[in-house]
């Protein structure tokens, strides 16, 4: 059994040093989370505090305690997560998503976490499931609603020739290619420097 954690749909709140306010997390920070994390855990070396950061960054309530053995599991889990983001299409994306919902998703339920937190849904096990299993079902979650509102891929992997990381679409317009504005800049002034003539 896991250590016993706080609720982990509970953000800090700037304005309330006690922590004993909170808001819910939409569907699009979840999606964010899950994003930043399958960036994190796809560095080579990830310590706990790598993990722990990314949690903090949206919101997480501390003590966050994240063993070694959690970011083995929950890199697993990225790697998963992964391919969802790298679908070529809404097919392919919803397709990955069904594997992984059935291979890895409790039964929905609703929690407050006995009260310490807004009224959410969880597909994770119970209250106090292993983080791994927290990160697939959250994530995976998310990213469905995401597919079923705007009936597009959640996201993609950054087209630049040197980077990997995941990012989440945007709602309407063309879509996203680039993980990052810098990204997509370094790329532009690359692309510009090979068109010009040599000499």
């Amino acid at each position: 059994m896991p250590p016993k954690k706080q609720p982990r749909d509970r953000p800090r709140s700037a304005g309330d040093a006690r922590g004993d306010s909170y808001t819910r997390h939409s569907v699009l920070q979840t999606a964010q989370r899950a994003a930043d994390l399958v960036n994190v855990l796809a560095a080579e070396r990830v310590a706990p505090e790598d993990v722990v950061a990314v949690l903090r960054e949206h919101g997480e309530a501390d003590p966050l305690d994240v063993s070694r053995e959690d970011v083995e599991q929950m890199r697993v889990v990225a790697d998963s997560l992964r391919d969802v983001f790298a679908a070529p299409d809404v097919a392919e994306a919803a397709s990955r998503l069904n594997r992984l919902l059935a291979e890895g998703s409790g039964t929905a339920r609703l929690t407050s976490h006995d009260g310490r937190s807004p009224w959410h849904i969880h597909l994770d096990g119970d209250d106090e499931a292993p983080w791994s299993e927290w990160f697939l079902a959250s994530s995976c979650m998310a990213m469905a609603v995401l597919i079923w509102d705007r009936q597009r891929p959640p996201g993609g992997v950054c087209a630049a020739s040197r980077c990997t990381n995941v990012y989440v679409a945007g709602g309407s317009g063309a879509p996203r290619r680039y993980c990052s504005g810098r990204c997509a800049t370094r790329e532009r002034v690359a692309s510009h420097r090979r068109s010009r003539p040599a000499g």
